[in-house]
């Protein structure tokens, strides 16, 4: 497994840098879903908001997968919950969220 240690370090690399772009607020086309909607729905979610939620889960992502890169995937027993539960926890509370906050207010009310 030492062989692809660069490999992790790359993947955690590309990360991180995509979510300094989502955390600018930039970077909409990037988001599974949103880059597919019509126009018309679009205008339901402020773009910034979204981005920068996504860019804060993928920012905690990252850093979950640096220290598991840094123990090379073979976590201490102590913190080897980290690696799944970590991942699926921040990804539900980035959908919850995206739902939630990065909509506009309805107009409707």
């Amino acid at each position: 497994m030492n062989g692809l240690i660069w490999l992790n370090w790359t993947i955690f690399a590309i990360m991180a840098i995509l979510s300094i772009i989502l955390l600018m607020g930039k970077g909409g086309f990037l988001i599974a879903g949103y880059n597919t909607m019509s126009k018309e729905k679009k205008k339901r979610y402020n773009e910034k908001k979204l981005c920068r939620i996504m860019g804060i889960g993928l920012s905690v992502i990252t850093i979950i997968l640096g220290i598991s890169a840094y123990y090379d995937f073979e976590l201490p027993t102590t913190i080897s919950w980290l690696l799944p539960w970590g991942i699926l926890a921040v990804a539900a509370i980035m959908i919850i969220l995206g739902n939630t906050i990065g909509k506009e207010k309805s107009e409707e009310a």
